[in-house]
This record gives structure tokens, sequence and C-alpha cells, in this order.
């Protein structure tokens, strides 16, 4: 009589039949050759299953895995993935001294080789890192110069200070920065059909214009726009432009640029002290500039128009947009929601 391999069967049908061939012999007073029969199974089975729940009871027929546990077919321990999850989220390659720039799949190859000796294959280590959460990342750039320590005083004992002095003074908090755009800039995909790179005409003749602006979390926005490179003169012309006609007092938070410190920028400041003041950001830590998202919005809306022919229209296409942003309070208080500058809504 030929059987057929309960291994392949589920787990729960693999169960059923141990439950039914058990009850027949115990309950129903079958010979262990007759349950065997009845359920498919060779009577030395049985008798290994009647056995088991003699000895175990019901519970000794439930389906249990086979084979070694996942822990014991791992190359490292727990306290070993745990090491190596850290030094990858917290280290770079090179300060191991590994030859590689960013984590990919053959640096974490060579670095378990190097501080385990096992040589794993890089579909293994693939495997081990999604397992713990990892994908693969663009990377953003962080200056080597920005201190941590200055940023979390900023964060945590600055600002609120700030906060606090501004609902005192009845004073608007403003965050400023400056960009600059080129019609050589090429941001944003475009459909085509696969293996089909699509090409978009433009003139090979570059021009830019440049815009400096300052939002709330309330949603005000303001900005100019000129040409160059900022300087003092263009500087001050856009603060003589925040205060005027306005009767609130003005905390306007900025970043480290020389010409925000220049002395004829702190001069005027200390003239109008009562209509405005600057606040200065930590050094090299543009992510807490809220400012900075408005920039990438404007970018974002620019790569999706028709490229502008020349210098005027290129201007003419940032002010268009701007005036857009500005009649829309919502988008400018959305900047506000990214986590990095969630502190600041």
């Amino acid at each position: 009589m030929e059987w057929e391999d309960a291994r392949k069967l589920t787990a729960s049908t693999q169960e059923a039949l141990r439950r039914r061939a058990v009850h027949m012999v115990e309950e129903k007073a079958y010979t262990h050759q007759q349950a065997a029969a009845a359920v498919g199974v060779a009577r030395q089975t049985v008798s290994k299953w009647v056995s088991a729940c003699r000895r175990g009871g019901p519970s000794a027929l439930q389906s249990q895995k086979r084979g070694r546990d996942s822990a014991s077919q791992k190359a490292l321990t727990k306290r070993g993935e745990q090491r190596l999850q850290r030094m990858i989220r917290d280290t770079c390659p090179d300060q191991l001294k590994l030859p590689f720039a960013l984590w990919t799949a053959a640096a974490v190859q060579e670095l378990i080789e190097r501080e385990w000796g096992k040589r794993l294959a890089r579909t293994t280590v693939r495997l081990y890192l999604r397992r713990w959460g990892f994908t693969p990342q663009k990377p953003l750039t962080r200056a080597k110069e920005r201190c941590p320590a200055r940023i979390h005083r900023w964060l945590i004992d600055e600002y609120p200070a700030l906060v606090r002095r501004a609902k005192r003074e009845g004073a608007l908090i403003l965050w400023g920065d400056e960009t600059g755009v080129c019609n050589q800039d090429q941001i944003g995909r475009s459909y085509a059909p696969q293996g089909q790179t699509p090409v978009r005409p433009k003139t090979t003749k570059r021009f830019s214009t440049s815009m400096i602006s300052a939002v709330s979390n309330r949603g005000e926005l303001r900005l100019m726009v000129y040409d160059g490179a900022l300087n003092v003169t263009i500087f001050l012309r856009f603060l003589r432009r925040l205060i005027r006609g306005r009767q609130q007092k003005l905390f306007l938070i900025v970043d480290n640029l020389k010409v925000h410190h220049a002395y004829k920028v702190q001069a005027w400041v200390a003239r109008h002290q009562a209509a405005l003041e600057l606040c200065f950001l930590p050094p090299y830590a543009p992510e807490l500039n809220p400012d900075e998202y408005l920039n990438n919005d404007l970018k974002q809306q620019l790569s999706r128009r028709p490229k502008p022919k020349d210098h005027s229209a290129l201007v003419k296409q940032v002010r268009r947009t701007m005036q857009s942003f500005q009649r829309q309070p919502a988008r400018t208080r959305s900047y506000f929601r990214a986590t990095a500058v969630r502190y600041a809504a």
C-alpha cells in the first residue's frame, strides 16, 4: 500500500490527521493498523502519535516548526547584530577605515568580514539589512563644522526664549533666506516610453536671478527679487521693505551669511531695534530654517513650466509664482510641518 507523504500537507491538515488517528485508537478502540489505513499514513506513524499524546497530552499533537530555529542559522549573534546596526547608523564607512563613502551592501559585507571573520554573500547582507529596517536612501549633506551642541541649545533654550519674548512684546517671528534660480536648473522627471529618455529643449545661454524672502508660521510671506549676489545694500533694502508701514515689531531669523553680520547691517538694526531685531540660526544648520522649504517649492514649481527664453521671462516667472504663493497662506504654513522645522510651528 502506498501512503501520501503527509509532510506535503499544510500544518493545520497534519495536526487534524494526528488528532483523528489518536481519537480512533483511544476512543473507538481501532488498532494502529486500522487508524493508519483510515488517515492514509504508515502504522509506525500512528504509533508515534499515540505515544506522544500519552506522554505529553493533546498539545503534543500540535504542529511544530521543523528544522533548526532561525537564531541558530544566523551568522551573527543578537549582540553582534545590535553592534553592527549601531555602527551603520552612527558612523560612516571612512570613519571605520573602510574604502567606501556610503553604506552599501559591499561595505557592510566587508565590515562583517573584518569584525567577525565571516564572509557573507551580498544577497544575505541585503536580507539582513531589510530585516533590520534599513533601506537604501539618498543621504543628506551635512557640514563637518556643524556643532550638535549648538543646535541642541538653539532648539531647547534659545528659540523657546525667543518665542516667549515675542509673546511679551507682541512681535512677529519671521524666518528669512536667499536663493538663486537659473534657467539651466534641471529638476523633476517626465514620463516617456521605457528606454527612451525624454528631451527637453532649452537655450544654451545662461541667465539667473535671485530672491530673498521671509515666512512666518502664520502664513505670511514677503519677498524681493534682485539680480546678482546678495550684498549689504540689497539686504538693507529688503529690511526697510519689511518694516515699512508695519506697527508690529519683527524678529527676523536668518543664517550666518557674512552680509547678515556686516557692520552697516548691525548699525542699521541697532537704530531700528524697536521695529526689527536680527536673530541667527546655529552655523551650518540650514535644515532648521522653514524658508528653505519655500525655496524648494519655488524651484519645483518652475521645473513644471516651459523654460524661459531670456532673463526678463525668468524674473517674470519667479514673481508670478511667488505672488501665487502669497495668496495661499496655508501653503506657507505647510512648510512648518516638516520634521526638521516642526519646532517652529
